[in-house]
């Protein structure tokens, strides 16, 4: 996975932490939670404010 698959890595965080509520997620642990999943192969350094924010929105659209 790379920073730009937002949906994939919503649902791998979905599947991770089902009873976390992502509108509560603050974008460094969010950062850090993506980073950390399997399968995840893309440089830190390219995160940014609107990549966690459209991951964030996916998750959250996952989550309903």
């Amino acid at each position: 996975m790379k920073w730009a698959d937002s949906r994939e890595i919503a649902i791998a965080l979905y599947d991770k932490f089902p009873d976390q509520d992502p509108a509560k997620v603050n974008f460094v642990d969010l950062r850090n939670w993506v980073l950390a999943l399997d399968g995840f192969d893309d440089d830190p350094k390219r995160s940014g404010e609107k990549i966690l924010e459209a991951i964030q929105m996916a998750w959250l659209e996952e989550a309903e």
